[in-house]
């Protein structure tokens, strides 16, 4: 082959490779485009969201990151304390690290899946729409209703750093639940009364209890420092008092129907149901104690943990798990979150460590709230029943405000009504 030749059948070559090369690109960026598209239209893409170095991912359709509630076999991950049991529990766990100033939900495996910095949050609970939480901040003097999906806040009330008794203002709040109506209510601890605040306002829709600092059992003209009001299947309200060591249970419109002491508390915490007439509280106190009891504050049940790991430090909260009877709690002060077998009084699940604070995945610092992911959450479980017992004064319109024991009015200015305790 000459020298001539071999020129023209390299350009001939060229030519052709380069046409081929041209096909390809204009190939790849339609296939990049149309594919990405066609992939849209058949399956949703994960979405994800950057908070603290942790990724947030929604799955299909948007759902959000919660475990499958159809059961668990995942098996334990390092963020677990060794020998923690995830079948034990049957969705994620939303956890306030009050000191660690974050709010998180964690997988039966130990998995972060889901985390927000807030200023010490002391409690948060799933709404019952799944996509939301309430967060109340205590010591920050805030109530702040937040989106999952977007970690945008929907609507706060209080005024940072700044305790009071005027609109937009409380004294330690805590325990904040927003029920199906749209309505908040919460222990105002140092105001010593309990409030109903419409979603949106700035001024409480009821005050249950007198305003002012003067905190005692004489329900409900005031409160011995209650500081939570959670639902009861009949539509009521159990409500504790830290003062005196008391449990009630209230209506809706604030008629006292019972009181009792919980058996054997120094520091009564947040007491709910467990079932119709048995009740669960903690003692928020070095030796920490665990109870079940009834409306006559008969002893039923007593967590007596046999070894020194299993005994608690000031826990503030402790729910059980309706699908097996266990229970989950903060252990505040050993900075963990923890599962109880009531049968066999041990820890069978445990994120955190013993007694050493921290921030990086399988640690918690002073973690104060704690729920189940729907379908098993609080607000989700309550949702059909919470808040509906007759009452005389219950929310009708949006303007309207309503008291038992003090006179609000748009000012934020009270003054003293003549009623008289109930029960």
């Amino acid at each position: 082959m000459s020298p001539t030749n071999r020129n023209k059948n390299g350009s001939g070559l060229i030519f052709i490779l380069g046409a081929i090369f041209l096909i390809l690109i204009v190939y790849a960026v339609f296939f990049k485009s149309h594919g990405s598209n066609s992939s849209k239209s058949t399956t949703t893409t994960s979405q994800s969201l950057q908070k603290g170095g942790i990724t947030t991912t929604t799955g299909q359709n948007g759902s959000l990151p919660f475990a499958n509630p159809a059961g668990n076999t995942v098996t334990a991950g390092p963020n677990l304390k060794a020998g923690s049991d995830p079948s034990v529990l049957p969705s994620d766990v939303l956890i306030a690290d009050d000191s660690g100033n974050q709010v998180l939900i964690v997988t039966p495996a130990g998995k972060i899946v889901w985390q927000m910095a807030l200023d010490e949050p002391d409690d948060a609970f799933f709404t019952s729409n799944g996509q939301d939480l309430i967060v109340t901040e205590e010591d920050h003097q805030m109530i702040s209703l937040v989106n999952i999906a977007t970690k945008k806040f929907i609507w706060r009330y209080g005024t940072a750093e700044t305790p009071g008794m005027g609109p937009n203002q409380v004294d330690n709040p805590d325990d904040a639940l927003l029920l199906p109506n749209n309505y908040v209510v919460f222990g105002d601890i140092k105001n010593c009364s309990v409030v109903f605040l419409k979603v949106g306002s700035q001024v409480p829709f009821k005050r249950i209890g007198l305003l002012d600092n003067n905190c005692y059992h004489n329900p409900p003209y005031r409160f011995g420092s209650p500081n939570g009001a959670f639902p009861l299947t009949d539509g009521n309200f159990l409500i504790t008092e830290i003062n005196g060591d008391w449990v009630d249970e209230m209506t809706p419109s604030g008629q006292i129907l019972w009181s009792t002491h919980p058996p054997g508390i120094v520091y009564p915490s947040d007491t709910n149901e467990v079932s119709p007439g048995v009740y669960l509280t903690v003692d928020y106190s070095t030796a920490g104690q665990l109870i079940k009891f009834n409306q006559q504050g008969q002893l039923l049940w007593k967590y007596t943990p046999a070894t020194v790991d299993g005994q608690l430090n000031h826990p503030s909260l402790c729910e059980t798990i309706p699908t097996n009877g266990y229970i989950l709690c903060n252990d505040d002060y050993d900075d963990r979150v923890i599962v109880i077998n009531p049968n066999t009084n041990t820890i069978v699940w445990q994120y955190g460590h013993r007694g050493v604070a921290g921030s990086n995945p399988g640690y918690l610092n002073e973690p104060d709230g704690v729920d189940l992911a729907p379908p098993y959450s609080m607000l989700i479980r309550n949702a059909s029943t919470i808040g509906t017992a007759n009452s005389s004064c219950w929310p009708n319109n949006s303007s309207s405000v309503c008291t038992y024991g003090i006179n609000a009015t748009s000012s934020g200015s009270a003054t003293s009504t003549s009623a008289a305790p109930i029960g």
